[in-house]
């Protein structure tokens, strides 16, 4: 319940979700600078009326006649823009608003007490396998002006400076809250090559020979689109922060990762983007056609120059940059060993394809005549700063090994099956101090963007490797989560607990597929949700009722987006 800050009347919430406020009775008529108080649904909402703390500010006692005080004076953000050559992330200015007359001082800036939201009486908060769900049983306080948890409310308790010190409270009754799910390994470019039918029913190697010809047709466009389309899928999903991995540089596309950067900005997740690459070709023994590849002193050149412009560091970060080589097929050991030279004094993180097929191991043993970890440790990349895709072909060994050396892998179990590449042995990864995060790999080959339905497709496939009791609801949420923040080098993302980023997914569990169930975390992941109803990056609203909204406040154009997206796809199919 939000109060006026003059007289301390109940501004409430309808049932449906619906916001709308009781006039305060101090003669301010209810006005909003000059503007009544009316309801307005979830999808009508920007960052500036979103939020209500703002509300209680503006609403004050008017000594003069109500249009004396300026109107028309809240932000509305446009609809996302995709063009491409659009100012990177800058959001659609807000009107300006006329200074208020001499009588009536400006408001204060935020404090904690006004910017503090309260997601009281959750279903179920999910704090991580074995934590004490109770100590969160009556909700979360997030500071939206800091972006960060101030404080969990245990069972039969308030915030503690009691109720009047939050500035908004969202009923959350009827939802699970879990932390923002992290994705670890996707190729956002790949949406527009999703379930193409020459491709359709082919295992990795015939399945790429097969798409790298398309790919090369790829431009700055169809780039924005395609990663705007995969981020607000995941962003819809109940994800937060995503790593995605751009290898494809063809001819104009040497600004793939600034398109990233300013979609990134615009739709206002986190993400870690890396400079992928591919440098050996077919004519040198590689996989990839030659128009593909890039020399290596400008992959290199273009490595630090990512990092020098855009890399941000420490609690919050945004975007981050890191390095990735494609795969063993696809780069040459000298471009494997200086990317990890450069990340090494550019501390950052490194990523690749590792152990995802049987041919790979093959590939291996006949360039190099060493296994894909042996491999990996003669370049110079066995260590806490590499993150590895798949992992699926390790033995006993490379698991001991990999684990003693701090790496982590990121477990992609719906494109393993798709591809039939085989299960990962992720329990025993994890058991050995592997991070194990979890990640959806490439649209063209997991054919969705969905982290949440990742979870499910983790935890039945590994239970067909290691039995129920070993892989529980909580464990597989965990790999989401916290294994995936652990392998990104994050540690202010991935928990609830206070004092880290209020990164939030907030699923309900309500419809036909929910009708039933009992156990709120268990039935989020084994009744097969699809969707958060809310999501919350650093403390502000980036998914309502189910829909992505930009950075900016605006919803998404995702009619817009799907016609763009569809155009560019079937052209680069078409050729």
């Amino acid at each position: 319940m939000l109060e006026c800050s003059l007289a301390g009347m109940p501004f409430r919430r309808k049932p449906s979700g619906q916001i709308f406020a009781a006039v305060c009775g101090r003669n301010c008529e209810g006005k909003v600078f000059g503007q009544s108080l009316v309801s307005r649904t979830a999808e009508q909402q920007t960052p500036e009326n979103l939020s209500w703390r703002r509300w209680p500010q503006r609403c004050r006692r008017t000594s003069g006649p109500a249009d004396a005080v300026p109107t028309g004076s809240e932000p509305k953000g446009d609809l996302m823009s995709f063009d491409p050559q659009s100012a990177p992330g800058t959001p659609a200015p807000a009107a300006a608003t006329p200074a208020p007359a001499a009588a009536t001082p400006a408001p204060a800036a935020a404090t904690p007490a006004t910017s503090a939201v309260w997601l009281r009486d959750p279903l179920a908060v999910h704090l991580g396998a074995g934590v004490d769900p109770g100590r969160a049983a009556r909700g979360i306080v997030v500071d939206r002006a800091t972006g960060t948890i101030l404080e969990l409310i245990p069972a039969g308790g308030e915030p503690a400076g009691g109720v009047q010190s939050v500035g908004e409270i969202v009923d959350a009754s009827a939802h699970v809250i879990t932390p923002g799910l992290i994705n670890t390994h996707h190729h956002f470019y790949q949406t527009l090559t999703r379930a193409w039918a020459p491709v359709a029913d082919l295992p990795l190697f015939g399945w790429l020979t097969n798409l790298y010809p398309v790919w090369a047709r790829l431009t700055p466009r169809a780039l924005e689109l395609a990663t705007t389309v995969a981020m607000a899928e995941l962003l819809e999903s109940g994800c937060t922060t995503a790593a995605d991995h751009h290898y494809l540089f063809p001819t104009g596309m040497d600004d793939a990762i600034d398109i990233q950067v300013d979609v990134v900005r615009k739709l206002g997740m986190r993400a870690m983007l890396t400079r992928g690459s591919m440098s050996l070709g077919v004519k040198d023994g590689g996989l990839p056609p030659q128009q593909t590849v890039q020399d290596a002193e400008v992959i290199l050149a273009d490595s630090r120059r990512l990092v020098e412009t855009y890399h941000e560091r420490g609690a919050g970060a945004q975007v981050q940059i890191g390095f990735a080589p494609c795969s063993p097929f696809s780069v040459t050991t000298e471009l494997m060993r200086d990317s990890a030279i450069l990340a090494e004094e550019l501390d950052v993180r490194l990523h690749t394809h590792l152990a995802e097929t049987l041919d790979e191991e093959d590939f291996c043993r006949e360039r190099f005549g060493l296994r894909t970890v042996d491999y990996l440790e003669s370049v110079g990349w066995l260590g806490e700063r590499a993150w590895l895709a798949h992992g699926v072909h390790f033995d006993d060994e490379e698991i001991t090994r990999l684990g003693e050396a701090g790496a982590s892998v990121a477990h992609c179990p719906t494109s393993n099956m798709r591809l039939a590449s085989g299960i990962a042995r992720a329990v025993e990864l994890e058991d050995a101090g592997v991070n194990v995060g979890l990640g959806v790999d490439g649209s063209a080959s997991n054919d969705a963007s969905n982290l949440i339905r990742e979870v499910r497709q983790a935890l039945y496939i590994q239970r067909l490797r290691y039995g129920a009791e070993a892989v529980t609801c909580a464990r597989a949420l965990d790999w989401a989560t916290r294994g995936s923040a652990a392998a990104l080098g994050r540690e202010d993302i991935g928990r609830i607990e206070v004092g880290k980023q209020a990164d939030l997914a907030m699923f309900r569990l309500d419809g036909l597929a929910f009708s039933g169930s009992h156990d709120p975390i268990p039935a989020l992941v084994l009744c097969g949700a699809e969707k958060a109803d809310r999501v919350m990056v650093g403390g502000q609203w980036r998914v309502l009722d189910g829909n992505a909204v930009g950075a900016d406040g605006a919803p998404i154009d995702k009619e817009a987006l799907i016609a763009a997206h569809q155009e560019e796809a079937r052209r680069l199919v078409a050729g």
